[in-house]
């Protein structure tokens, strides 16, 4: 049985296909939300509905590709379904469900044959170029089947020197996101996330970037000093004398075994996993960590995806990354739930948090060498003109903008969830149609009202733009409309008409919302 978001999701996906959308959509998922229960549901629905599908699920990992098999074997014991994956010393084709190592079939299209439908785990590492083992078997499939569709599912849909993975060049032409994990923290579904200011800072002055990231080879030589890693093991150990589980991420290869080295001095249990782990000892390892036996694990690169050991309890990042897509996949580990576990401190020592943002709501990368798109906004005290975020003078108006100051980092126990919103009780809201001066396009405008003494809160939806900031907009819409029981005419052109039947539906009973420079951002609504 299906949780009800898992259930949604594919209702949301089907009505994507049968809204006539052409292109290939992608599954936004939080890590831990379920993606291969929700894969094992999609693909029985497809084959007892057209039986003649052919269905080839791919990812990178041989974790992932075992674990998305049982999960189907779970929902489908008798499942037509083969594994393709050296790794996992199986090499099964010909069944209508294939689960499948890009590694093991990038080059075996001709074996493969027809396809109807390609899935792909963790598709951000889909290159947006056309290159790469997804990018040429895709290439291969399309010459039999020019008709295959391909869905992607990611909790992170972006690429570190692209952008989203809708931005063109791109495989995938539509983001949904049927849930977020503020949600499934409140359904209890996942652990939320702790984060404190730690003494120690690993500095990356000095340090070039390659591809818009670190170097690691200067990376490991920055952080990686014995001075540095004691004092890093001795906060970890203070701060999490409490904790049972922990998951250290460090620089490289080198950094991971002195990091261990140092906590077995401090007489911690402690093991380090990286690629060159021979395969019976990780497995032994992971399988140790995760039943106690083994209370430290250091890793270079490795436990980022496809690695589920819910008692994580302890994350300490001592890799600083320019990535946000690594950020959020080192932070993930600790959201899954487990017996007697609260939460999961996160021990920032890298600085991740700061650069990137909290988890419920990443910056992501912007594109290489293009600054064009639908930029970061801020709002125009005088006239409510919503410019670029550069702007030092409202283009409107001509008032100036006050001169940015620069963030200092002040964490509290729960920073890297984003949860720090203020209250509204609501007591009215206008929506109404609003026109860009700067750029000329129009879209909605809602302002949330409250006692006499609260300040109103305007937010704005960009439900007439292109690129991903428009489709979030409209997705966002679909949901307010609904919750406020508003049966909106979406091939309506005026927005007028569109604010004035929103307006007349039922607002929310509370918002929490935070401040950021000069709008609003809305953090959750709720009706009940």
């Amino acid at each position: 049985m299906l949780r009800e978001y898992q259930q949604r999701t594919i209702d949301q996906l089907y009505a994507w296909f049968e809204a006539g959308n052409q292109g290939n959509p992608c599954l936004v998922l939080p890590t831990g939300s379920g993606k291969s229960h929700i894969v094992a549901a999609l693909c029985k629905d497809a084959l007892q509905n057209w039986p003649e599908t052919r269905i080839l699920m791919l990812t990178h990992v041989r974790e992932l590709i075992e674990q998305n098999a049982q999960k189907m074997r779970q929902h489908w014991p008798n499942a037509p379904l083969g594994i393709y994956s050296a790794g996992l010393r199986q090499k099964e084709l010909g069944e209508p469900i294939t689960f499948a190592g890009i590694q093991s079939v990038r080059n075996k299209a001709k074996e493969i044959g027809h396809v109807d439908l390609v899935i792909i785990d963790e598709c951000h590492l889909v290159s947006h170029k056309d290159e790469g083992g997804y990018r040429r078997l895709l290439s291969d499939i399309y010459q039999t089947n020019p008709n295959v569709r391909v869905i992607g599912l990611t909790a992170t849909p972006y690429r570190l020197g692209h952008g989203y993975i809708t931005d063109k060049p791109a495989i995938f032409s539509a983001l949904i996101e049927p849930t977020s994990i503020e949600e499934l923290i409140h359904k209890k579904y996942l652990s939320t996330l702790r984060s404190k200011l730690t003494r120690t800072k690993l500095e990356v002055d000095g340090v070039h970037k390659r591809g818009g990231e670190y170097i690691e080879a200067e990376l490991q030589a920055a952080v990686d000093t014995k001075d540095k890693n004691v004092k890093v093991v001795r906060e970890i150990i203070k701060l999490g004398a409490e904790r049972q589980s922990w998951l250290i991420f460090c620089a490289g290869v080198a950094h991971a075994h002195h990091v261990k080295e140092a906590l077995t001095e401090q007489g911690i249990v402690a093991e380090c996993v990286t690629g060159e782990t021979p395969s019976a000892e990780r497995d032994k390892m992971l399988s140790d960590f995760k039943a106690g036996r083994i209370r430290a694990l250091t890793n270079a690169n490795v436990l980022t995806t496809g690695f589920d050991a819910p008692g994580i309890d302890l994350i300490a990042m001592l890799r600083p990354t320019m990535s946000p897509g690594l950020y959020v996949q080192m932070a993930g580990r600790g959201l899954r739930i487990a017996e007697g576990k609260t939460d999961c401190l996160v021990l920032d020592f890298a600085g991740v948090v700061e650069q990137h943002g909290p988890i419920t709501a990443v910056n992501p990368p912007p594109k290489k060498g293009d600054k064009v798109g639908e930029a970061p906004v801020k709002v125009c005290d005088n006239c409510q003109e919503i410019c670029g975020l550069s702007a030092r003078v409202c283009p409107a108006c001509g008032t100036p903008f006050p001169e940015p100051v620069r963030p200092t980092l002040k964490l509290s126990n729960l920073d890297i969830m984003g949860n720090e919103g203020i209250d509204l009780e609501v007591t009215s809201w206008h929506w109404r149609k609003h026109i860009s001066r700067a750029s000329g396009k129009e879209m909605l405008s809602l302002t949330y009202y409250g006692g006499l003494s609260d300040l109103p809160v305007t937010e704005y939806l960009a439900v007439t733009h292109d690129g991903y900031a428009g489709e979030k907009s409209r997705r966002l819409l679909a949901d307010i409309s609904h919750q406020a029981s508003v049966d909106l005419d979406y091939g309506a052109t005026d927005l007028h008409q569109m604010a004035q039947q929103l307006t007349e539906g039922l607002p929310p009973a509370r918002i929490e919302f935070k401040r950021e420079g000069k709008f609003f951002s809305i953090v959750r609504r709720m009706w009940t």
